[in-house]
Formats: structure tokens, C-alpha cells, sequence
């Protein structure tokens, strides 16, 4: 991506080096968590409360030993240009439409953070909170998206923070809130589905952001798009729980399929139009 001389947002908040205490953890984790979690908001206060064994212990706090590496800086640096372009984005994008956008905060944490939404570790994976309308990353993930599932490039880990402000665009609209509420109602293989809806809605407002940002800087490059398609591809449900497990569920999928989210991230892309992304009317069998 074409980033060279462009502004960094004001809203990060760098707390990395300071969190809660954390329990368990570890690779496997990430997996489990990656599986359900990867590039998603998601119900994060759920999932608090069926994996307890992995999160901090409420209202406590730690300082660790924590020192940037040049890349972890380097990370911090392209977040923050990449969130300033969202907020320029979606301002623009809101405004047309008679609304006003209310840029969300984004959290760079280490190992542990506490949310408006709960307490969680670094297994999560970048996630959104609807109650403080904050983004959570800690910058290892891009590193393990490049070691654990060969999904490696800017573009690709824009594309994360891009679906993470996609559910803050959803909040906003209130169709997060609206979702959320209707699952709460369902059964779990029913609250799994509109969990898709969800998350597809996200990854087609990424495509969304990622088609104005490039009308408006000339941020893409050759490779880029490939780069975010080829990680959409790679976390999807289906091929998460085969790597994991070796095969794939879809009673359980919660965000969708490789050929799903790969889809919709591309529709939004080509139509950069705010109106296309409507995954709540289309039957479940069409998304």
C-alpha cells in the first residue's frame, strides 16, 4: 500500500505493556480462538463467559516488561494511518448519506486487555466492542497471520482493521445492536447463522473502505488486492476448522466460509457503495 506521507489518526490508545492479569493462553488457544474469533468482533462478552479459564482475572492489572521492537513500531505506525483513513473514509461516506460519523478508538495492547465488553487475552484475536465503540489489536496477530496461515501483506492486515471498523460502521447503523439482540432470542445453530450475516456485513464494509480509500489516496498497489482476498480465503470457518481439527462443521460456523467472506469482502470492494451490503434479506443458502 501507497502510505508515504499520510496521517496518522489521534485516536489509538497504546496500552501495550499494560493489562490484566492472564491465565492460560498459548498456541492452542490462539487456534480455538482464531476459529471463532479471527478478524471479528463478534459477542465478545459470550465468549468471555464460555472460555473463563482463558481470561483475565475482572478488575485487575499488571505492568509487564514490555519493549517495541522496530517492527512492532512500524505495526503501531501503519494502524494508526490505516484507522485515519477509515475515519476520512466513512466521514465522507456518512455524510453523503445525511449522517454524522463517530470515529471509534483503536486499543494496541499486549497479552491482556480490559474492555467496555469484558476482560480478554490476546487469544481473542482483534475484536470490537460496541460498549466503549473501541477496536482491540495486539500487534503479534499480524505476525501470526504470516506464520500460522501464510496470510501475509499490508493490504491483508488493513483488511483486519478494516472489518474491525466495519462492525463500528454496523453500530452506528444499528444493525450490530439489532443482530445481537435477535440472537439472543434464537437457537444456538439459528444465532450462528445471523452471527454470519454479521460478520459478512463487516467483511463487505471493509471491501467498501479499502475501494474510497484508493479513490482518495491512490493507496493500492499491484498484489494488494490479492493479498486481502487470498486472507479472506484463508479465515474462513471452513478452513480454520479443518486446519484446527481437520474438518469442518458448518452447524458451527460464525462468520462464514472461505468462498463467503472472500465474496463479500470483493463485492465491496468493486462497489464501494454503502447500500450493497445487505446480508440480513438474502437467504442464508445465497450468502
Amino acid at each position: 500500500m501507497r502510505l508515504n506521507g499520510r496521517r496518522r489518526s489521534s485516536n489509538v490508545e497504546d496500552r501495550r505493556g499494560i493489562g490484566g492479569k492472564a491465565a492460560g493462553g498459548g498456541i492452542i488457544a490462539i487456534i480455538i480462538g482464531g476459529i471463532i474469533y479471527m478478524l471479528s468482533g463478534g459477542n465478545l462478552t459470550d465468549y468471555i463467559t464460555s472460555n473463563a479459564g482463558q481470561l483475565i482475572q475482572p478488575g485487575t492489572t499488571s505492568q509487564t516488561q514490555y519493549t517495541p521492537t522496530e517492527q512492532d513500531e512500524e505495526l503501531a505506525e501503519f494502524s494508526a494511518q490505516i484507522l485515519a483513513g477509515t475515519e476520512d473514509v466513512w466521514s465522507e461516506l456518512f455524510k453523503q448519506n445525511g449522517l454524522t460519523y463517530r470515529p471509534p478508538t483503536l486499543v494496541l495492547f499486549t497479552g491482556s486487555v480490559n474492555t467496555g465488553c469484558g476482560n480478554a487475552t490476546s487469544a481473542v484475536g482483534p475484536f470490537y466492542c460496541s460498549a466503549d465503540e473501541k477496536l482491540y489489536i495486539d500487534l503479534d496477530f499480524f505476525k501470526n497471520m504470516r506464520r500460522d496461515l501464510g496470510a501475509d501483506g499490508d493490504f491483508a492486515y488493513a483488511y483486519v482493521i478494516g472489518h474491525e471498523v466495519g462492525h463500528h460502521v454496523q453500530h452506528l447503523l444499528g444493525d450490530l445492536d439489532e443482530s445481537h439482540s435477535r440472537m439472543s432470542g434464537m437457537s444456538k445453530t439459528d444465532a450462528n447463522r445471523e452471527s454470519v450475516r454479521v460478520e459478512l456485513q463487516a467483511d463487505y464494509y471493509a471491501g467498501v473502505w479499502a475501494h474510497h480509500d484508493n479513490r482518495m489516496f491512490g493507496s493500492l498497489e499491484p498484489g494488494d488486492v490479492e493479498e486481502a482476498l487470498d486472507a479472506a480465503m484463508k479465515i474462513g470457518d471452513d478452513y480454520l476448522q479443518k486446519k484446527a481439527q481437520g474438518y469442518a462443521v458448518p452447524e458451527a460456523f460464525t462468520h462464514g466460509t472461505s468462498q463467503q467472506r472472500w465474496r463479500w469482502l470483493k463485492k465491496g470492494l468493486d462497489s464501494g457503495t454503502l447500500t450493497g451490503g445487505d446480508t440480513f434479506s438474502v437467504p442464508y443458502s445465497s450468502l
